[in-house]
Order: C-alpha cells, then structure tokens, then sequence
C-alpha cells in the first residue's frame, strides 16, 4: 500500500491561481470606473522580466527582477484588460507608464482590510531576489486631524 498521494491529471493549482488573478482584474477594474473606496490603497508586486511586462528603462534598472508599485494617492490612467493593466506612476517626479500582464503579478495586498493574495510565477529562479519597494510618489498633501493615530506606510519613503 502506498502513503503517497496520488498525482492529478488535473492542474489544480494553476486553475485556482488563475482564479485569483481573475480578482485581481475584476478589483482593479472596479477601480478604474469608480475610484479607490475609503482607505483602500493597493501594493502590486509582479516580475519584471516577466513575459509582455513594459516598464520603463530606468526601472528595469533599478528592479532587475521584482518590483512594488502602490496604486493609492497619485496614479492615471488605469486600463484594465481581461490579460493585463496599465497604469501611470510617477517615480522621482518622472511619470512612468507600467504594462502589467496578470500572470506577472506575485502578490496583490490590500492593507487596508488586511487582504492579501500571492502567486506562484513561472521563473527560471524560483527564489525572488531581494528588492527595495518602487516608492513611487505619494499624495503630497498632508493631512493633520490632531489625533494621536500615527499612520504607517511601509515601503514608502517619507520626506
């Protein structure tokens, strides 16, 4: 008798992550028709060797293998697509345009209610290299309520 369990015929792990990124799609799309809700904001991490991923030079640069992007205070543009979105982000004060197909996408975070996705990418590495977030630029508008709620945004610079 044998302990092992039996292999599938069946990919279920690559249906259940192309579901999820099926929700990726479908929250960025509400999104884009309707603006970000209360405090929801989005960390978005994908590959950027990633096939049909388009960023800029400067970015490949400086996130050879993974980056971070937050969709919050300051993006444009936001298409979304059944395969990919495309977002404007400014990065250093430099508007950059991103083309993120879905299969690149290895985590969607949505800290404002805790909700968090990951995924597995097809890669020749299968240990993501070490990388600093994409810091692109935040509202520059500050908000003081005079409460004593310190707000924390990590993986973004502050000034």
């Amino acid at each position: 008798m044998n302990d092992d369990a039996p292999q599938s015929l069946i990919p279920y792990d690559d249906i259940v992550q192309e579901a999820l990124r099926a929700v990726v799609g479908r929250v960025l799309g509400s999104i884009a028709m309707s603006g970000l809700p209360g405090d929801h904001h989005f960390y978005i991490t994908f590959k950027t060797q990633a096939p049909g991923v388009s960023i800029p030079t400067h970015l490949h640069e400086r996130f050879p293998d993974e980056m971070t992007i937050v969709l919050q205070h300051k993006y444009w543009d936001l298409k979304v697509e059944p395969e990919h979105f495309e977002v404007g982000l400014s990065f250093s004060q430099i508007p950059s345009h991103l083309f993120v197909p879905y299969a690149a996408i290895t985590a969607f975070v949505d800290p404002a209610v805790d909700f968090a996705l990951h995924f597995h990418v097809d890669d020749t590495n299968s240990q993501p290299q070490p990388h600093d977030d994409a810091e692109n630029d935040e509202d520059v508008a500050a908000k003081e309520d005079g409460s004593n709620v310190v707000s924390v945004d990590f993986g973004r610079k502050k000034n």
